[in-house]
């Protein structure tokens, strides 16, 4: 996508956003004018979509310093300053109980979903701080951090973490104008749940615990994280707001 004057729209970062709730967030924001970098260590994928949406692609791992510093360099060399960022890269890399999951696993995780959430926050708000217009970072967390299912609670650690992140990301660059929110789904339609959507069992069991009786699109995601990232949410920041159809209260 070209063009870098006003009328161009913002230049939004989603990590994690060739696929699952990360893409469905990178089209929503194209759709509504805005100029999308997919960062992805999938690099393939992500050239895929942005051809599709109209974006770019950039190639990140989020748990490299140096990987992340250099596609947010990228975008704001081709694209211009950066105003949103959305934290989306996570994963789950297989379940079991604490007492049985390996410790790989674990760390696998942790780097991901917390280690990268926070590098990649740092390195985007000094972009922010240092550009002086302010800015919108969107975390996407889980119902996982406040309703503990077992064998994930490895997963719903890391994204607890991303909640504490997003309050004191709020808190801290306030002064600069920068807003820090999370969205934290339900289980979602994505590719990382799909060996849990093809199976019926495990699938009814999930679907019983949501009050509205489905799992989540993609697409019922993105909506919030649209808002919480616009000038609408201009006074909403430390809020992590769920989208689970209900399930949190149970």
């Amino acid at each position: 996508m070209t063009g870098t004057g006003a009328d161009a729209g913002r230049v939004v970062v989603a990590t994690g956003g060739a696929s699952g709730i990360g893409a469905a967030i990178a089209r929503a924001f194209a759709e509504g004018g805005d100029r999308v970098a997919i960062a992805d260590i999938d690099a393939g994928a992500a050239d895929k979509l942005a051809r599709e949406i109209g974006g770019t692609a950039v190639a990140m791992d989020v748990t490299d310093p140096a990987s992340v510093a250099a596609a947010l360099d990228t975008v704001v060399a081709d694209l211009g300053p950066l105003a949103v960022l959305v934290n989306n890269a996570g994963l789950v890399a297989g379940g079991g109980l604490l007492v049985d999951l390996p410790i790989e696993v674990f760390d696998t995780v942790v780097s991901v979903n917390l280690r990268g959430t926070f590098t990649v926050t740092a390195a985007a708000a000094r972009r922010m701080i240092a550009e002086g217009a302010g800015g919108a970072i969107v975390n996407i967390s889980s119902i996982g951090a406040r309703q503990p299912t077992a064998g994930l609670g490895h997963y719903e650690a890391t994204k607890a973490a991303v909640d504490a992140l997003t309050r004191t990301g709020a808190l801290e660059p306030a002064p600069h104008r920068i807003r820090v929110n999370g969205v934290a789904p339900g289980p979602v339609h994505t590719p990382m749940t799909a060996g849990l959507m093809a199976d019926p069992q495990a699938r009814a069991a999930w679907e019983t615990r949501i009050p509205l009786g489905r799992i989540a699109l993609p697409e019922d995601i993105a909506p919030l994280a649209v808002f919480l990232a616009s000038p609408a949410a201009a006074h909403t920041t430390g809020a992590v707001v769920q989208v689970d159809g209900g399930q949190l209260l149970g």
